[in-house]
């Protein structure tokens, strides 16, 4: 083999070569990979909805030794605690060896997915057709949630109090639901509107029954029918539908996809993908240096509002609660901690290369993606983290052989989209975006490679175990 010439070494050195993680991790490692996307595989089929996704977690992290957060009770190194915020976000910490008010080391990443969420009062009927009529939740392309088999997960609380989970179209034995859409012979005017106005939001209406309920002749006889056979099994009547929280989600389980096995497609990677390693990073700490959280917020996907997302003081109270354990003031240990916002970020597609710039655009099986600053156009709605903290970053990252790169969420007057850092970073904590390339981001099967799930591990497993600050 010849020697690599004077301007290969050069080009080693001085230049920016994001890595192939197929090309460069021994078969060790990659075998690891594979070992660890089963485990996550798992969980996305077993956490489709934010509620779900908290039931799991708190299952996975009482296997791991983690109890209920008691603010009365003293803590010490090596405890660890979780909190449950309305069943909806939660809150993970292992008690670090350093004083608190040194700081806390934060992964934060969301729970909730794009999906159609039930309406209030959903059932009605259509030339005996049954529907649940439906108000997409987060940013979707409306064509996407046609002809697709999905399921209705969620919460029905009945009128006299007592509540009733709902999981119908998961088994293979299960009936599933689905959009329709227009036959293309009598498609031409429909193909002639833009992709936005395809399929009006109104009727993204689910088709649920078309058998009446023998017997009656009266009108809406579909509609009694489905009526009758949930309260049956639910014990539930049609006015109970006013105090349900019902999502429509897709039914397929992930899979491996392409003839490699090289990536997983599944409904959920935005932002599961990252929710899963924040949390096995976690799992795998003894007593770190800093006391470390893993935060899982929901309501990312519509701007992060309401009690149960990150712009909620669920984590400054959680902090504060933790400061005080120890004697000390929230603000204190907040303002000297560290932050990782998880969430996914654009993969590059070659069939679509003009939205990106390709020297700033993330790519698939590199590695996690560090990004400085999300927003939209003129950097507006973000987190801008500091040459400081980026440099804190790169060096775990290389310290821990996390395979890593940079991006951005497309060309610069092209579109854009947030995250929750801003408004962690709005509690004085140094804060940077981290995250997993996607394909098809938002649509009902999006698509990652098996290397930057766990890389996103990795990556978290270097800040939460951390044992020097910025």
């Amino acid at each position: 083999m010849s020697e690599k010439t004077q301007g290969e070494l050069l080009r080693e050195q001085l230049c920016y070569q994001p890595k192939n993680a197929y090309r460069v991790l021994s078969d060790e490692e990659l075998n690891r990979v594979e070992v660890y996307s089963v485990g996550y595989k798992r969980y996305l089929d077993a956490a489709k909805t934010e509620r779900e996704a908290v039931v799991e977690s708190v299952r996975l992290a009482e296997e791991q030794g983690f109890v209920p957060f008691d603010p009365a009770k003293p803590l010490k190194a090596g405890d660890r605690v979780y909190a449950v915020n309305r069943g909806k976000a939660l809150i993970l910490a292992v008690i670090g060896e350093k004083p608190i008010e040194e700081g806390v080391s934060i992964a934060a990443a969301h729970i909730d997915s794009p999906r159609l969420d039930l309406k209030p009062n959903p059932l009605y009927e259509d030339h005996e057709f049954a529907y649940f009529d439906t108000h997409y939740y987060g940013g979707i392309k409306k064509y996407q949630w046609t002809v697709t088999p999905m399921a209705l997960h969620g919460v029905i609380v009945r009128r006299d109090g007592t509540s009733v989970t709902v999981s119908i179209g998961e088994a293979a034995d299960e009936p599933v639901f689905c959009v329709t859409d227009l036959l293309p012979h009598l498609g031409a005017n429909q193909m002639k509107k833009s992709a936005a106005e395809v399929i009006d939001g109104e009727n993204l209406n689910v088709l649920i029954g078309s058998r009446p309920f023998r017997g009656d002749e009266g009108s809406d006889a579909v509609k009694l029918n489905i009526l009758h056979m949930l309260s049956e099994k639910y014990g539930i009547v049609e006015s109970d539908f006013l105090s349900a929280e019902l999502e429509i989600v897709p039914a397929f389980g992930a899979r491996d996809l392409g003839l490699d096995r090289s990536m997983i497609g599944a409904y959920g990677h935005d932002d599961r993908v990252c929710a899963y390693p924040a949390l096995t990073a976690l799992f795998e700490l003894k007593t770190p240096a800093y006391t470390a959280l893993t935060v899982l917020a929901d309501k990312e996907e519509t701007g992060s509002e309401g009690n149960t997302g990150m712009q909620s003081a669920f984590l400054r109270y959680f902090v504060e609660d933790l400061a005080a354990a120890f004697g000390k003031e929230g603000r204190h240990v907040l303002s000297r901690s560290l932050c990782l916002s998880a969430d996914v970020n654009v993969g590059f597609d070659p069939l679509y290369p003009e939205v990106v710039e390709a020297r700033n655009c993330a790519a698939l099986n590199r590695g996690v993606v560090l990004t400085k600053y999300t927003g939209a156009r003129g950097k507006s709605d973000t987190n801008d983290a500091s040459a400081e903290l980026m440099g804190f970053f790169r060096r775990i990252m290389e310290k821990n052989d996390v395979l890593w790169q940079v991006g951005e969420l497309g060309r610069v007057d092209v579109g854009g989209g947030g995250t929750v850092a801003k408004y962690i970073a709005d509690l004085n904590v140094d804060t940077v975006d981290l995250g997993v390339p996607v394909l098809s981001m938002h649509a009902p099967f999006e698509v990652i490679a098996k290397p930057d799930v766990y890389m996103a591990h990795k990556a978290f497993y270097a800040l939460l175990s951390r044992t020097e600050n910025l």
